[in-house]
This record gives C-alpha cells, sequence and structure tokens, in this order.
C-alpha cells in the first residue's frame, strides 16, 4: 500500500504539471486524485488505529511501549517536517511566481508584443490598402477602354500590378467572374473572397482579407466606372513572421486566461499538492510505523525477558531472527548471557546449598554448645552469635546483628580494644557482667581470624564459670571450716568444764564482790556456748551428712518451723497457705526442717532490718518497711519443663529485699548482709536442696522484699494436695504423697 501511495502520488504531480500527456489530462487526473484520496484514508485510517494501539499498550505500561511510541514520534516529526516545510517552500514560491508572471511588467510586455504583432499585420493591410485603392484609380480612369478590350484589361492589370510589385490582381464581376488577371493570380482562389468582403466594397469600403492557412494578405475594393467589377489584389508576408505573429497571439491569449483563472490556479494547486503531500506523509508515517514496530517489538521482547529473568525465569530465550542485524546481535548476546546466568545460578544453587547444608551444622554445633560464640567482622560488628552467647549476656545477639558487641557488653570493651590491637594474640580476660537477672562470671576469649596475614573477622568465646568460682569458693571454705573446727572445738570443752567447776567451787568462797564473779563465769559459759554453736555450724557446713530420704509430711515441717520462728519473733505476723490436705514428700526431714528454719531466720531478720531503718548498716537503696512486719510461708505447685508435677515452698516477706551485686553469691560461704551474721544459714540450705535434687531460687517480689522457693524436683502427685488453704492447726486433714520419679 506505501508503495502505491507513492508510485499514486507521483504520477499525480507528474499529470498535473504536464510531464507526462496521457492524452484526457482532465479524466486522468480527477482519477489519480480520486485514488489518492482513497489511499491516504486508507492509511490514515490504518495509521490513526497503530498510533491508537500504541498509546494504548503505553497506557498500560507494556514492555517497550514508551520506546515504541517515541519512535513513532520520532518518524512522524521526520516525516511531517519536510512536508511541513516544502508545503510552505511551495506555497511561497507559486505565490511569488504567479505575482512574477501576472506582474505588470510581464503583463505590459505581453501587450506590447501583441500589439507590435498587431502593427506589423495593420502595416501590412495599410500598404495593400493603399496599392489597391491606387490601381483602382488607374483602372477607373480607362475604364471605357478597358472594359471593351478584355486582353487589353489583362495587360494593363499585369501592367500596374508589376508597378506596385503586387504579385497577384485580378479582377471580379459580384458573380466571382474573372473579368482579368495578372499571370501570378492563378493561385487565387475566388471562393476565398468572403461575401462580406464583397459588401463592404460595395459599401466604398477596402475589404482587407487575412487568412490563417496561408501567408497572404488580401485587399477587395469595387472598380466604380465598372459595371459591377472588383479589384482584388494580395501580397505575399513572411511566414516565419506569421508565425511569431500567431503565437504572439496565442501567448496572449493564453496569458489574459491565465490571468483571469489565477485564484482559481492557485486553489487548484494547493488542493493538489495537500493531497498528494498528505499521501506521501500517510505512506511516510506507516512506513515509519513498520519501522518502530520492528525495532520496538524486538526490544519489547527483551525488556519482557529481562522482566521473567527478574522474576526468577532463567529459562528465558528470545527470538533472534530479526530483519535488523544489530538487533538479531543484541538477541544472541542476551540469549548468551541469560544461558550463563542459568548455570551460574545452579552451581550458586548447588553452592549455597552445600554452604547451607555447612551453616545448619555450624549452627547446630554452636547452639548445642553451652559455650556462648560471638563472630565478629573486621570492624567489631556482631554477624553471627549463637544462643548461648545471648543467654550469657542477658541480649538477644540475633536482633542485634551489625552492632559493636563493646556497645551491648561494655564490660568487653578493653578485652576487644587489646585484640584488634594485637590480633596475632589469644586474648583472655575474666569478665564480671551486673544485670538485672543477677551477677554472672565469666571467661572471654578473643582470636583474630586471617587470611595471608590480613585480619578478616573475631571469633569471642564466653564461658560462665559463676558455678565453677562459687564451688571453689565453697571447697575453699569447707575445708576452712574443718580446720577452724578442729582447732576451736578442741579447747572449748575444757574452758567450758573450768569455768563452771571455778563457778562451783568458789561461789560460797568469795564473799566480796561475789556477783561480779558469777557474772563472768556465767559470761564465760555462755560464749563458750556461743562459740561451740558457731563451731557447730561450721562443721555442719564442712561436713553435711547424708541425707536418710524417706516419706516426711512437708506440710507439717512448715507448720514447725513457723511455730518456732514465730516464737523467736513474736513482733511480726507469720501467714501460711497450706493445701487442705497435708502433702508428703520423699526427703530427710531433719535437714528439710532446718533449711526451712534458716530461710525463714533470714526472712524474720531482713524484715526486722527494714523496719529498724537500717540502723547499724550503711545501706541506702531501700526504704523501712511498714509497721506490720510480714512472713508469709506457702506450698504451691510447680509445672515442670515436661509437665510432670513438682512441689514448691514459698517464703515470702517484705523485708529489705537482696543486694544486686550479692545475688550470684548469696548462697556462698561467709557472704552476708549482716553484721553479726555466719554467712552460713543459705549456704546449709544450698547443700541441703543440691543433696535433695531440689532448686533454690531466690526472686523480688514487686511490692518489696524477697520471695524465695524450695522446688522439689522430679515428682508425681499421688492425690490432689492443692485446695484452698486451711491454716487451722486442728484441722482434719487427708494425706497425700508426693515421691520423687
Amino acid at each position: 500500500m506505501t508503495f502505491a501511495a507513492v508510485a499514486s502520488g507521483t504520477a499525480t504531480v507528474a499529470v498535473w504539471t504536464g510531464t507526462i500527456d496521457p492524452g484526457e489530462r482532465r479524466g486522468v487526473l480527477a482519477a489519480l486524485l480520486l485514488l489518492d484520496l482513497s489511499l491516504l484514508l486508507m492509511l490514515g485510517a490504518l495509521v490513526a488505529f497503530q498510533v491508537v494501539k500504541a498509546w494504548a499498550e503505553r497506557r498500560r505500561g507494556l514492555a517497550g511501549a514508551g520506546l515504541h511510541v517515541r519512535l513513532v514520534l520520532m518518524f512522524s516529526l521526520v516525516a511531517v517536517t519536510p512536508a511541513i516545510l516544502v508545503a510552505v517552500f511551495s506555497a511561497l514560491f507559486l505565490n511569488f511566481g504567479l505575482q512574477a508572471w501576472f506582474s505588470e511588467r510581464v503583463r505590459t510586455a505581453v501587450v506590447s508584443s501583441s500589439a507590435v504583432a498587431e502593427a506589423y499585420l495593420q502595416e501590412h493591410q495599410k500598404s495593400i490598402v493603399a496599392e489597391a485603392l491606387a490601381l483602382a484609380n488607374d483602372l477607373n480612369r480607362d475604364a471605357p477602354l478597358l472594359m471593351a478590350n478584355p486582353e487589353l484589361f489583362s495587360m494593363a492589370l499585369t501592367d500596374q500590378a508589376d508597378l506596385r510589385s503586387l504579385p497577384e490582381a485580378l479582377v471580379v464581376d459580384g458573380n466571382a467572374r474573372v473579368l482579368a488577371r495578372t499571370p501570378l493570380s492563378l493561385s487565387l482562389e475566388l471562393d476565398l473572397v468572403p461575401r462580406r468582403a464583397i459588401e463592404r466594397a460595395d459599401g466604398g469600403q477596402v475589404a482587407v482579407i487575412s487568412s490563417e492557412s496561408d501567408n497572404r494578405v488580401r485587399a477587395v475594393v469595387r472598380l466604380n466606372r465598372f459595371i459591377d467589377a472588383y479589384l482584388v489584389v494580395g501580397r505575399f508576408i513572411d511566414p516565419e513572421v506569421l508565425a511569431n505573429i500567431e503565437r504572439t497571439s496565442d501567448a496572449v491569449a493564453q496569458y489574459q486566461q491565465l490571468e483571469q483563472r489565477r485564484e482559481g490556479i492557485l486553489i487548484t494547486f494547493v488542493m493538489i499538492f495537500v493531497v498528494v503531500a498528505l499521501l506521501l506523509l500517510m505512506a511516510a508515517a506507516w512506513t515509519g510505523l513498520a519501522l518502530a514496530t520492528q525495532i520496538s517489538k524486538p526490544v519489547s521482547h527483551l525488556i519482557a525477558a529481562a522482566d521473567r529473568i527478574r522474576k526468577g525465569d532463567l529459562g528465558v530465550r528470545v527470538d533472534t531472527a530479526h530483519s535488523v542485524e544489530e538487533l538479531d546481535t543484541l538477541g544472541r548476546a542476551f540469549n548468551r548471557m541469560t544461558s550463563q546466568l542459568e548455570s551460574q545460578r545452579e552451581s550458586l544453587v548447588i553452592a549455597n546449598r552445600q554452604l547451607d547444608e555447612r551453616r545448619r551444622f555450624t549452627e547446630t554445633v554452636l547452639s548445642g554448645v553451652s559455650v556462648g560464640v560471638v563472630g565478629l567482622d573486621r570492624d567489631g560488628l556482631i554477624n553471627l552469635p549463637n544462643r548461648s552467647a545471648s543467654v550469657l549476656l542477658h541480649v538477644d545477639l540475633a536482633a542485634e546483628i551489625g552492632r559493636p558487641l563493646k556497645d551491648i557488653a561494655p564490660e568487653m570493651r578493653e578485652l576487644l580494644d587489646h585484640a584488634h590491637g594485637y590480633p596475632d594474640r589469644t586474648h583472655e580476660a575474666e569478665i564480671r557482667l551486673m544485670r538485672e537477672e543477677g551477677p554472672r562470671t565469666l571467661i572471654a576469649r578473643v582470636v583474630a581470624e586471617r587470611v595471608n596475614g590480613e585480619v578478616f573477622g573475631y571469633v569471642v568465646t564466653l564461658d560462665d564459670i559463676t558455678a565453677l568460682v562459687s564451688a571453689q569458693r565453697k571447697a575453699a571454705w569447707a575445708d576452712v571450716a574443718r580446720r577452724i573446727a578442729h582447732e576451736i572445738k578442741n579447747p572449748l570443752t575444757p574452758i567450758q568444764l573450768a569455768a563452771e567447776r571455778l563457778q562451783r567451787k568458789y561461789q560460797r568462797d568469795i564473799t566480796t564482790d561475789a556477783e561480779t564473779f558469777s557474772a563472768c563465769t556465767s559470761t564465760i559459759v555462755r560464749r563458750v556456748e556461743d562459740i561451740r554453736r558457731m563451731v557447730d555450724e561450721f562443721s555442719s557446713f564442712a561436713r553435711m551428712p547424708r541425707p536418710e530420704l524417706k516419706a516426711e509430711n512437708l506440710s507439717e515441717l512448715v507448720r514447725q518451723a513457723v511455730f518456732l520462728e514465730r516464737s523467736r519473733n513474736p513482733q511480726l505476723r507469720f501467714e501460711t497457705s497450706l493445701p487442705p490436705r497435708d502433702v508428703t514428700v520423699v526427703c530427710d526431714g531433719r535437714q528439710i526442717a532446718q533449711a526451712l528454719t534458716n530461710v525463714l531466720k533470714n526472712a524474720a531478720e531482713a524484715v526486722e532490718e527494714r523496719r529498724g531503718a537500717g540502723q547499724g548498716d550503711d545501706r541506702t537503696d531501700w526504704t523501712p518497711a511498714p509497721e506490720d512486719g510480714r512472713v508469709k510461708v506457702s506450698i504451691e505447685p510447680s509445672p515442670g519443663d515436661e509437665g510432670a508435677g513438682r512441689i514448691a515452698v514459698v517464703v515470702e516477706d517484705n523485708g529489705r529485699g537482696l543486694p544486686l551485686e550479692l545475688r550470684d553469691r548469696i548462697t556462698e560461704p561467709y557472704v552476708t548482709t549482716r553484721a553479726k551474721g555466719t554467712g552460713l544459714g543459705l549456704a546449709i540450705v544450698k547443700k541441703i536442696a543440691e543433696d535433695h535434687n531440689a532448686d533454690l531460687i531466690f526472686e523480688d517480689r514487686p511490692e518489696g522484699g524477697t520471695r524465695v522457693k524450695l522446688v522439689f524436683q522430679d515428682c508425681d502427685t499421688l492425690a490432689d494436695t492443692v485446695g484452698s488453704p486451711s491454716n487451722e492447726p486442728g484441722a482434719a486433714r487427708a494425706p497425700a504423697r508426693v515421691a520423687s520419679a
């Protein structure tokens, strides 16, 4: 269709400009214009459809639609710009040409040339008229003589014609009968003398005859002295001059006709030019659309393929059968790239699977060890912590990846700085962490990871030695306790016996200041008893006897311990919350009673210290207790990790609470906050709990004070032991038994 449009437009211009003369120009031109309009409408519809389609694709955001629209606009602009420029310059050129053609000078020249031609003819006509009149006068003068002698008439006519250089001359009557002629006038046809010329001659005028078919000019005049006679003379004119005169006349006529049709010619030219220009423009636009589609379609396929690659489909390929060699090369390069990407992805998937398996293995190993491990990059930022490290530092290190470890654990700042400054060494230090959960002692080691002498990370290991340190202290104090008990206990009995003997023997003999003597000996005996009690505590801690396990009534043990402590501290309010039925556990009743007594004693002393506003104590991190000092003891169920029933004896007080700095050492020997305390009470409780496979837990109460739990592990409930509390000593109790698993 594009070639048909170009051919039709070219033929239209050729026919209209006269380059091709098909004969009936008007009909051919009309047919070509009709064909041009038909092709123009079809191309316009196709171009409009393609433009709307491209614009709709762009609105939908299809791949390559924007490039397609830009190419269409570019090709359309390339096609429109020359057409507009040619149209403008053609219109200007035609306008200026018409103005030049129909200017005053051209018009003057044309009119003048026509006037010259007419003047030339008129000059010949005037000359032949004068010659005809002169010849007619000469013939009229000799009319009587010549009418009587035709031969003389012809001779006289010939002589007069030769005298005046008239090649043709003859005399005819009104019926066109020749009366006389010259020898050279044989070719003068009488039928060429129009009737109107005879009529004009009858009117006394000289009729001039110019014929377009020959190159002569003739004159007809009436011979008045003759009866019905007319003189016809003729003279030859240069044929070239006549042809020029004829062409001049035709040119003048055409010029005048064109001048009259000037506006129509301009409008016709513009219409034909617009039709042809639009036709060629639509053909160019259609060609541009085809080229744009040919270019943008492979690009669209590339974009769509790239989008599929972005979504993970590396098996996509594009067609490389393009007419544009560069696009074909681009498609092959794209296919090679996707093939390489696919193979590389397969390799990466395999490598990543192997790395993931190694990572899972490493994480499994790291998560299964109790040692905390933290991987750092070269800048000391966390990149791989294990679960044990988070537990030891009391921080979720997985949520702190990318942060400096020294900011999360400031206690390790100095160690990490040393490791950063001297990466070729292994750095180790004992770190003491102070957290809300309690103090913790760790052994931290830092080792630099080096490749080819360059440090690219650090490995930090953390080992909790809190229990080890505590055990070392206990072992050391146990040895000290044995030595002290051995060295002190031996002389205590002789000292006590000597004091008692002195008191019995000399009490009656001393008459002066007997009261002082009695007080001194009593003091010696009393202090020896105190020292003996202290030595007994040392001995109990150093050599705790093996527990004799049997079923014991835990509820009764609690009541006895509470009754004893209530007797010692009647100013305090002791509360019990026990199950309606007694709880039986397998334990050593004497040791459990001792443990409960020590815990209640510590609770009562804590309440008294707080009630006394800390007199004699320099602590300032607590406030005095309310006037109603209270200690509460209860037996509660404590579910185990796997759902096994456990029993806990809970002792709560509203005393001064646990000091933060001693929480991890509160059960160590000789650790106490009281001026007169030995620091062995809770150590003995801890030892008894360990021997009974029980847990000793210390917690802060939200209202203030301490909550101590003695939890018996691995017990199965044989009867319902928990119900509404019963604090009445004489309440009936159904026996219940909790045995160890």
